[in-house]
């Protein structure tokens, strides 16, 4: 056995946080994890730092912010900037490195990982497929990133998830004394919205809890989310039929993702490889899943999309049923794995190690009351006068049919920060938003201009602010005379 622990982030793509049991909802769409969960120690104050895959995965593998890595949408990859990233520490440690699954970082073989077995929202590609599941890859692509109104016509064993798990499991069987860090990634509950019986079955729309906010709340929340709907109606004549089976699908993909982290750890146990195996699960960022009219992501910052499941479960980690109350970020997902396997953390690293809060261990007070996230790749606002044809930008497309990471939704810039119940969102245009997510999940009550709330909103200013500065490029640093001060597991005080 190895004697540094071994590491696997098993990560989703476009997972909402609070459509599980452990958090409240009244269906059980995650059964395993939800015990995982509970036998570790899991967060329901955890943010991504930007709702969009490319940056949230950069920014965990970097931990650093998108404004500092320069990665602020799903086309920048290129434009990266960091110094070293979790794999590179890793491999440095001794580690041997793999992911099996979606990428859509900055990652290849040429840059962090040993091996790579990749798939996508297609399925998966290249040689050593059978002839059914080459033909659901062909299916998935036929589908174009919309919903399936119909069971997948394939068996459970051709779809993406059970593979990725297959092909990790036949991943470690070659790895020998050497310690591993696997990136298990699964391309779901992300679009096109599929799956095949039972899981079809599982959920039907009828039984469905009812949403927070439907597609009259879209009046009230601007621009940008009245033009993705818009979009959206325009490119799909049935969007109406989509939009009513679409959550029943992505229950159904998020109990198949659970039978297969059931399987994966199950697969642990019996190899002996579970006791000295860190087991890291989060997702990059949020759906709507029906919510506001809403499908997919796009538009701004509300807890759907930003808030994100986060859970540890592994040695010395500290068990309990119920969640822990930090607030905590996906930056900090890389600073806390190496100060696990006993690395010092490269420059430029802006999370912060939550390895002495899951070891049960004293932390400054105020250093997780508060979390940070960003939005947008800059400049002014587009809006319909600027009189960009949908087509020409991109918007609609035969690949993807509609993007609602485009011009209008992904221009300007904003910034959030939580602070325990309360929400501050902040924009390039300077326009305020204050919810309360605790009574106001939805964020259907703008409490910004309210006096009784000005004490609040002005808290929340001061903590933005200093955020901005944490947040700022600290690359490079001074390469003469001066100290750079960091105290330790990256935290903003010493005490």
């Amino acid at each position: 056995m190895a004697s540094k622990p071994n590491i696997v982030i098993i990560m989703t793509d476009q997972q909402q946080a609070r459509l599980c049991a452990r958090e409240g909802y009244p269906l059980d769409t995650t059964l395993f994890l939800d015990s995982l969960a509970c036998g570790g120690a899991w967060f329901n104050r955890a943010y991504t730092a930007n709702p969009t895959c490319a940056p949230a995965r950069v920014s965990m593998f970097t931990g650093r912010f998108p404004s500092a890595t320069r990665v602020r949408s799903n086309h920048n990859l290129r434009d990266v900037t960091y110094t070293e990233d979790l794999c590179d520490v890793l491999r440095g440690k001794g580690y041997t490195t793999a992911l099996c699954g979606k990428n859509h970082s900055h990652l290849n073989q040429d840059n962090g990982l040993d091996y790579i077995r990749g798939y996508s929202h297609d399925g998966g590609h290249g040689e050593g497929r059978t002839e059914d599941e080459k033909a659901c890859d062909a299916w998935l692509k036929e589908l174009h990133h919309g919903v399936s109104l119909e069971a997948t016509p394939f068996p459970v064993e051709c779809q993406p998830p059970v593979r990725v798990v297959r092909d990790a499991i036949n991943w470690i069987d070659t790895v020998n004394d050497q310690p591993f860090f696997l990136w298990m990634s699964f391309a779901e509950p992300h679009n096109p919205f599929q799956v095949p019986e039972p899981y079809y079955s599982m959920f039907p729309p009828e039984d469905l809890p009812p949403k927070l906010a439907g597609p009259e709340s879209l009046a009230a929340r601007g621009y940008k989310w009245r033009k993705n709907h818009e979009l959206w109606r325009n490119r799909y004549p049935n969007y109406d039929a989509q939009l009513a089976r679409q959550p029943s699908n992505y229950l159904g993909m998020l109990r198949l993702i659970d039978d297969q982290v059931k399987r994966f750890v199950e697969y642990l146990d019996k190899s002996g490889q579970r006791e000295n195996t860190m087991l890291v699960f989060v997702s990059d960022h949020g759906d709507f899943c029906g919510e506001y009219g809403l499908i997919r992501k796009g538009p701004e910052m509300p807890e759907m999309l930003m808030r994100i499941p986060l859970l540890f479960n592994g040695p010395g980690i500290c068990d309990g049923a119920a969640p822990r109350l930090e607030h905590v970020s996906i930056v900090d997902i890389m600073p806390t794995l190496c100060e696990l396997a006993g690395a010092d953390l490269p420059d430029g690293v802006q999370g912060r190690s939550l390895l002495p809060l899951l070891r049960g261990e004293a932390v400054p007070t105020t250093e997780f009351a508060s979390v940070y996230g960003e939005q947008g790749f800059g400049g002014q606002n587009v809006t319909d006068e600027d009189g960009i044809d949908p087509e020409d930008e991109g918007a609609y497309n035969n690949g993807c049919n509609y993007d609602c990471l485009n011009t209008w939704t992904q221009s300007g810039s904003m910034r959030m920060v939580r602070k325990d119940y309360w929400k501050l969102i902040f924009d390039i245009d300077g326009r305020g938003q204050l919810f309360n997510v605790e009574d106001d999940p939805a964020e259907l009550d703008d409490h910004y201009d309210d006096p009784a709330c000005s004490a609040i909103r002005d808290d929340l200013h001061r903590e933005l602010l200093t955020w901005m500065h944490r947040a700022q490029d600290p690359l490079p640093h001074p390469r003469n005379r001066y100290r750079f001060k960091r105290f330790p597991h990256n935290y903003q005080s010493g005490a």
